[in-house]
C-alpha cells in the first residue's frame, strides 16, 4: 500500500457518510488495544470556530514545551493536515503503516467503520506511537455520538459558538443541537464555553450540572480590542495585555479568550503553561481558509465557512475590512447546505459571482447556483473545468 492507495482505502466510497454512534468505534479501538485511553486530551466541540480554537491552543501547548497532537477536519490542501504533531502533518510512511494496521482491524468487523472513524483511529494510533503529551481533538459532527467522544474525560472540554448546522442529524433547533454537543462534557473534565445564545447556554449549564463539573463562559466585556486590521488583531483579556493574533474577524478574540481560559484550567491541573507560551502560541497560530488573505493589491480572500452563521461573520468581516466596496466571489457549495440563507447575507457585497461545482458527490451544480444569484440581480456565471 502506497500513500495514494492508503488514502483511497480510507476514503472509499463504500464507507463514506456519517453514521453516528460509538459502538463501531469501540470495537475498532478494542482491536487496536485501546491506545486512545493512554492519551490526554482537550476536546473541542461547537458549530463555528472549532478549528481556530484547536490550532491556537495546540500552538500554545507546543510553545509550553509539550509534544502536542492536533486532530481536525476537514483538510484544506492535503489529507495529512488532519493529523499533526507540533504543527507537522503526519508523514507518508506513518500514514501508510497505520492505514494498513487499521484496515486489518476493520476487516475483522461485520459492520465496517466509517471513513471518519478510521481516520480518527489512525490519529489515535499516531499520537500514541509518537508519545504525545496531550492531544487537541476536534469533534467531527455533534458531540454525544461523534467518534471522537470515545475518549475518557478530557483535561478540558471547550464548546465554541453553537448555531444551526447539520440539522438532519442533530436537530432543527439550537437547544437540540446544543444538547448533542454537550455530550462531550464528562465528569472530572472542566468546561470552557464561548458566549452562547440563551437556549444553548441553558443546555450546556444543564449538562455540566448533571456531570458535576464547572463551566465557565467567555465574557465579551472582558475583551478589549485595540487594533483590528488586515495585519491582525491586538487585544487584552483578563490581565493579559497586547495579545496578538493573525486570525481575522471580530469573533477571533473570543476564540482566543476561550483558549486562554482553557490554558488556565490546564495550569490548575498541573500543566506548566507560561504567559509567554500563551502570547507566542496565539501570535504564531495560522489557520487556512478562515477569512485568509492569500494575496494583496488586489486582496484575495479564502473563506471556508459553510453555514448561515459563518456567512453572517463573513459579511461582518467584509463590512469591517472593506467598507463601501463590492467584491467578486468565486463560490461552490454542497447541495445539502442552507445556501439560500448563507448567500442572502453576502449578496449586498457582491459585484459579480463566479460559481463552481466542487469535486464532491454532495455538490450543488454551478449552473443552478449561478441562476440563484441571477434571480436576485447579481451578475453571475459558472466556471467550467478545463
Amino acid at each position: 500500500m502506497d500513500n495514494n492507495k492508503a488514502i483511497e482505502y480510507i476514503t472509499s466510497r463504500d464507507w463514506r457518510g456519517s453514521r453516528l454512534g460509538l459502538e463501531r468505534m469501540g470495537k475498532l479501538l478494542a482491536l487496536l488495544d485501546n491506545s486512545h485511553r493512554k492519551l490526554k486530551y482537550v476536546h473541542v466541540a461547537g458549530t463555528n470556530g472549532k478549528g481556530s480554537v484547536c490550532v491556537m491552543l495546540a500552538r500554545v501547548l507546543t510553545e509550553a514545551g509539550y509534544k502536542t497532537g492536533l486532530y481536525t477536519s476537514p483538510y484544506i490542501n492535503r489529507f495529512h493536515e488532519r493529523i499533526q504533531i507540533d504543527g507537522e502533518p503526519i508523514r507518508n510512511e506513518s500514514l501508510i503503516s497505520l492505514a494498513e494496521k487499521v484496515r486489518r482491524a476493520a476487516e475483522q468487523m461485520d459492520d465496517h467503520p466509517t471513513e471518519f472513524e478510521m481516520i480518527t483511529a489512525i490519529g489515535f494510533e499516531y499520537f500514541h506511537e509518537s508519545a504525545c503529551d496531550i492531544v487537541v481533538l476536534e469533534v467531527g459532527l455533534g458531540g454525544r455520538l461523534d467518534a471522537t467522544n470515545i475518549i475518557p474525560a478530557p483535561e478540558v472540554a471547550i464548546i465554541t459558538p453553537i448555531s444551526l448546522d447539520h440539522t438532519e442529524q442533530l436537530g432543527g433547533t439550537v437547544d437540540k443541537i446544543a444538547a448533542e454537543k454537550a455530550g462531550v462534557i464528562k465528569s472530572d473534565g472542566p468546561v470552557i464555553s464561548s458566549p452562547q445564545a440563551p437556549d444553548a447556554e441553558k443546555e450546556l449549564r444543564r449538562a455540566a450540572l448533571s456531570q458535576g463539573v464547572g463551566i465557565e463562559f467567555v465574557n465579551p466585556s472582558d475583551i478589549t480590542v485595540s487594533e483590528n486590521s488586515l495585519n491582525g488583531q491586538i487585544f487584552s483579556f483578563k490581565g493579559l495585555t497586547d495579545l496578538k493574533i493573525s486570525l481575522l474577524g471580530a469573533y477571533q478574540p473570543e476564540n482566543a479568550a476561550a483558549v486562554i481560559l482553557a490554558a488556565e484550567r490546564l495550569r490548575e491541573a498541573g500543566w506548566r503553561i507560561s504567559d509567554a507560551a500563551i502570547y507566542k502560541g496565539l501570535a504564531d497560530a495560522r489557520w487556512p481558509a478562515r477569512f485568509e488573505i492569500v494575496h494583496r493589491n488586489p486582496s484575495v480572500i479564502v473563506e471556508g465557512g459553510h453555514n448561515p452563521k459563518c456567512a453572517e461573520c463573513l459579511s461582518d468581516n467584509l463590512r469591517a475590512y472593506f467598507p463601501d466596496k463590492q467584491v467578486s466571489f468565486v463560490i461552490g457549495v454542497m447541495a445539502d447546505k442552507d445556501f439560500q440563507s448563507m448567500f442572502s447575507k453576502i449578496i449586498p457585497f457582491a459585484k459579480r459571482v463566479f460559481t463552481v461545482t466542487p469535486d464532491n458527490d454532495r455538490a450543488l451544480d454551478a449552473g443552478m447556483l449561478a441562476e440563484y444569484f441571477r434571480e436576485r440581480g447579481v451578475r453571475s456565471c459558472r466556471l467550467r473545468r478545463t
